[in-house]
């Protein structure tokens, strides 16, 4: 069984995924947390690997950038291959001064300017939002681990070049933490389709200071959300 973009067969995607946006990050943790970690995609460069983590089976997929191709895979993830728990592991970019360079948030819901929602045909707005549970999990994870989190609303945004450079501020008023381009689809999808989905987002730039990682860096040492996001399959 395959679908248009995923070349898997039924049992090789494991119940528990990661989904980091870089398809390069997810062969990063493939390659260097799980063990025996086997490549089932490669369509369209879109890596993804299932192995094991301290036993218990899980696997990782990138998604590309932006809420239809995180939209898309998910949808497959969940009804071709019977994902049950969708962790987003992705780059943000802070948008208060207590988040800094580094610092992980737990995104507890998703403002957008996106008109994904429409879709739906919902005779309101949706409010997008993780799975308490999971959420609860990877708080737990983070305080075994010593890892500092915050916990918030963030946005997914559809733009990245926006020709308003100051309208970041009016979210961030807001109190929204952190921007980003692909939870609030992965939160609708998940609660339309019966699953679980969790975004945990490393903090890649701040429009605060204008600090910045490099790209090398987002692939390889953002650990400290992969440790959080793998705790979640036990």
């Amino acid at each position: 069984m395959s679908t248009p973009h995923i070349s898997a067969n039924k049992g090789d995607i494991a119940e528990t995924i990661l989904l980091p946006g870089d398809p390069l990050r997810a062969k990063f943790i493939a390659e260097n947390f799980l063990d025996n970690p086997k490549c089932y995609n490669q369509v369209r460069g879109m890596l993804g690997y299932t192995g094991t983590y301290k036993g218990a089976s899980v696997s990782v997929q990138g998604t590309g950038m932006g809420m239809p191709s995180i939209g898309i895979y998910s949808h497959e993830l969940i009804t071709q291959y019977g994902v049950k728990n969708l962790i987003r592991v992705g780059s943000a970019g802070s948008l208060q001064e207590h988040v800094k360079l580094r610092d992980i948030v737990l995104g507890v819901a998703a403002s957008t300017n996106s008109n994904y929602a429409h879709t739906f045909g919902l005779p309101g707005s949706y409010s997008a939002c993780a799975d308490f549970s999971l959420l609860l999990k990877a708080h737990s994870a983070a305080d075994r681990l010593g890892i500092p989190v915050h916990a918030g609303n963030i946005l997914s945004s559809d733009v990245f070049y926006d020709d308003n450079p100051e309208s970041w501020k009016k979210w961030a008023k807001m109190g929204v933490l952190a921007v980003e381009m692909e939870a609030a689809a992965l939160y609708m999808n998940a609660a339309r389709l019966g699953a679980k989905a969790l975004t945990i987002l490393t903090m890649s730039d701040s429009l605060i200071t204008d600090a910045i990682t490099t790209s090398e860096e987002r692939e390889k040492t953002f650990t400290n959300m992969m440790q959080i996001a793998l705790e979640l399959a036990l």
